[in-house]
């Protein structure tokens, strides 16, 4: 990686990544399960004991095995059909719509329906239609007439968050984090099928994510709001899934669908390049630690509050700083890539087994405090794919070209 304009294009680097995605493959697949569902595994590749299956397991099973199918990694067919039959089976609610958040295996499932697990669910659709599973366009057409009707509020351009198994609403809670991935699998769905109304929607998210609330915060994206979009500093939810404060890693995340939206839509005249690079670099300054790593969440001053080190927020500002890097080549970005893929492969990546090691302590050794196992493809396997795809969007197409040379 020694020229800074195509950093990414280094033979041996890109020799290396191939490797990475095929190891992670082959650790997840044995999670597959006979009844179609999937395990979480341990550290080993062992299954875990029995627990409800979640939504974004299943959802994102399908998305990475199907971009594994375009990489050109062999036996990825099986765990995109088990995972789409468990979708249309399981998580599917027969009696009143939607799909629920968890499935019982054992112990009672989660029959909530949330934002979150309804665009996963779009993403496993679209990502299924790409790899040409012959059940992809049922799916896509049931979650967007589910997210039209029930999630979508199209006044305010955002979708609104959680329902009861029966659509009876339990909180005014509403959320970035399901409007973020709303927009990651809205413009997957735009590339799966044009439809243009998928990358509307998405741009409205955008819009008032980066330029309402970003770029009125100093570049940090507010978390949690009320049902009329105020934000709730004082909200306290779901350590994991809805920490107090900002989580950096969503800014990193979301500089790079700005990217793609921005790729998607022509390139128009929107700043979005200055954007993207303030979201990145806001987040670099704000939260890369001093022994590396990146904190998992800022407090409303923007000094670090929880400094735990996750193996997510560096898996997406590799992808986000390689589509930069695409788009606007500098010395810096390369810097930056060069100095998250060393963290990664010294603390998280596991080149024995395959798969990354989900959290480090604080001597940077893998821990287990909030997760058990490597519970996780989505997140690592795409850093390794973004940077082999390059560009900014169509990373199928992408990946499928670079598998037929």
């Amino acid at each position: 990686m020694t020229d800074h304009l195509t950093p990414t294009r280094d033979e041996p680097h890109q020799a290396w990544l191939r490797r990475d995605a095929l190891r992670q493959l082959d650790f997840f697949r044995p999670s597959l399960r006979g009844d179609g569902g999937f395990d979480v595994l341990d550290w080993s590749c062992a299954a875990l004991p029995d627990a409800p299956q979640e939504l974004h397991t299943t959802t994102r099973m399908v998305h990475s095995f199907a971009l594994g199918h375009a990489f050109g990694a062999a036996d990825c067919e099986p765990m995109i059909d088990a995972g789409m039959a468990f979708l249309w089976g399981k998580h599917r609610d027969q009696t009143h719509g939607g799909y629920v958040w968890s499935v019982d295996r054992g112990t009672a499932g989660d029959r909530t329906k949330l934002a979150y697990g309804h665009v996963f669910t779009l993403l496993a659709g679209a990502s299924a239609k790409q790899a040409g599973h012959g059940d992809a366009d049922r799916l896509i057409a049931d979650v967007s007439q589910v997210l039209d009707d029930r999630f979508w509020d199209n006044d305010r351009g955002l979708l609104r968050e959680e329902f009861n198994a029966d659509w009876t609403p339990f909180s005014t809670y509403r959320g970035m984090n399901a409007n973020m991935h709303g927009t990651e699998a809205m413009l997957a769905a735009y590339e799966a099928t044009d439809d243009t109304e998928y990358l509307a929607r998405a741009g409205r998210i955008l819009t008032f994510f980066i330029d309402q609330i970003a770029a009125q915060n100093e570049w940090r994206i507010i978390e949690h709001f009320d049902e009329n979009w105020t934000p709730d500093p004082a909200y306290r939810g779901d350590p994991m899934f809805r920490p107090t404060g900002t989580t950096p890693g969503h800014s990193l995340e979301l500089a790079r669908l700005l990217l793609q939206h921005w790729d998607l839509s022509g390139r128009p005249d929107t700043g979005a390049l200055g954007k993207a690079r303030a979201l990145i670099y806001g987040a670099f300054s704000d939260a890369w630690l001093p022994d590396g790593g990146i904190a998992y969440t800022l407090d409303d001053d923007g000094a670090v509050a929880v400094g735990d080190r996750y193996w997510w927020p560096v898996a997406e500002a590799i992808g986000a700083i390689s589509v930069l890097n695409e788009l606007d080549p500098t010395d810096q970005n390369t810097e930056w890539y060069d100095r998250l893929w060393q963290f990664a492969q010294r603390h998280f990546v596991d080149e024995t087994r395959g798969g990354w090691y989900p959290e480090i302590d604080a001597k940077g050794a893998p821990t287990a405090r909030q997760f058990h196992g490597k519970p996780d493809i989505y997140h690592s396997l795409q850093a390794a794919l973004l940077p082999l795809a390059g560009g900014a969007s169509g990373m199928f197409d992408r990946l499928a070209q670079k598998r037929d040379r």
